[in-house]
């Protein structure tokens, strides 16, 4: 009986003890995975989220950057361009260095769009470099040039012709070798048929060009592209001949020397309308496709770059014709602003 009543004892205590461990290993547990956690999250380790893209890490810019962008986002996208092999200074600035650091790391990336903008596209390249511990040739895709060529009147040539809010003027040349590489015909209206080189522009141009006709279209508005990229040797054919005819003189002044066109950076294009018939007119400012370009250009990321008024500071006639692509964020700044892109970079005091 005494056996008996031992051999129960000793099951209860033995059950007991095995509900006590059990109670008590899942906290245990919890507590461990909890702090795991958050130490992953104070060390910025990479998590996934359920679309399988990398979270924010606290070490990889978010959002679009820029040049004239500034703080804390311009700070990490420096140190992380540093980390592949840059060596440019860590000022929270967007400034001329970084637009070529991120041209030349997008060159070397194939697949990116070199535009010198930091963007989601050139964000996820970057982070799966880092991860995999890339190092980079600095320079390898875009030579870093410390010494700035001229053209033979004497322009400074610009170092860096990728650059999406490159200025080019009477002051900033493009080199006579650029071509871009990512010209392609944009799908709008064109008032002649031939497959001309200037039916072209910039990928990243041509694909807001085709939005910005549709909305046109919408609008019960019929926009036609006139000019759009123009390289080096055809500027000197052309002008040449408006010199000849003109003067030199006049001839700057509606115009560009080689090299100074924005036509070349095959960010440009000419429109136009039937009411003009189909030419490069002042007129057009005036007719209903004009005045609804003025209006909603800049939606579509694109200036009217030689605005009436202006003429001292662009060095050009009024041209309501002329639109540059420069991005939606300098197009609504400069358009909101009423200024010029010479006066977005502070090059007019």
């Amino acid at each position: 009986m005494f056996k008996k009543k031992l051999t129960i004892l000793f099951s209860l205590l033995l059950l007991l003890f095995v509900l006590v461990a059990c109670t008590t290993e899942n906290p245990i547990g919890n507590k461990t995975d909890n702090e795991k956690n958050n130490k992953a999250e104070e060390q910025g380790e990479t998590t996934a989220d359920t679309n399988g893209n990398p979270e924010d890490t606290g070490t990889i810019p978010i959002g679009d950057l820029q040049k004239k962008d500034q703080g804390e986002q311009v700070e990490l996208l420096q140190k992380s361009l540093n980390e592949l092999g840059y060596n440019i200074s860590v000022t929270g600035i967007f400034d001329e260095a970084t637009t070529w650091a991120v041209t030349d790391f997008q060159l070397q990336h194939g697949d990116l769009m070199a535009l010198g903008i930091y963007n989601e596209e050139t964000a996820k390249v970057l982070t799966d470099a880092i991860e995999k511990g890339e190092k980079l040739e600095a320079g390898a895709g875009l030579p870093f040039v410390a010494e700035p060529a001229a053209t033979d009147a004497g322009t400074p040539v610009i170092a860096n012709p990728y650059d999406q809010l490159a200025l080019v003027n009477k002051e900033h040349a493009l080199p006579a070798e650029y071509t871009p590489e990512d010209l392609v015909i944009p799908d709008v209206r064109f008032p002649f048929t031939e497959d001309l080189p200037k039916k072209q522009m910039r990928k990243i141009a041509a694909q807001a060009l085709e939005k910005l006709f549709h909305a046109a279209d919408e609008a019960g508005l019929e926009l036609y592209a006139q000019s759009g990229f123009r390289d080096y040797d055809t500027q000197v054919f052309l002008f040449a001949n408006y010199v000849s005819a003109n003067g030199e003189e006049a001839a700057n002044k509606f115009s560009a020397r080689p090299g100074e066109s924005e036509h070349q950076s095959g960010l440009a294009m000419d429109i136009t309308s039937v009411d003009v018939n189909y030419l490069l007119d002042t007129d057009f400012g005036d007719t209903d496709e004009g005045k609804w370009v003025k209006e909603h250009a800049a939606e579509f990321g694109f200036i009217i770059r030689y605005p009436e008024g202006k003429e001292e500071i662009t060095q050009y006639q009024f041209e309501p014709w002329h639109l540059r692509f420069v991005g939606k964020k300098t197009a609504k700044e400069i358009t909101d602003q009423g200024i010029t892109l010479e006066e977005y970079f502070s090059e007019i005091e």
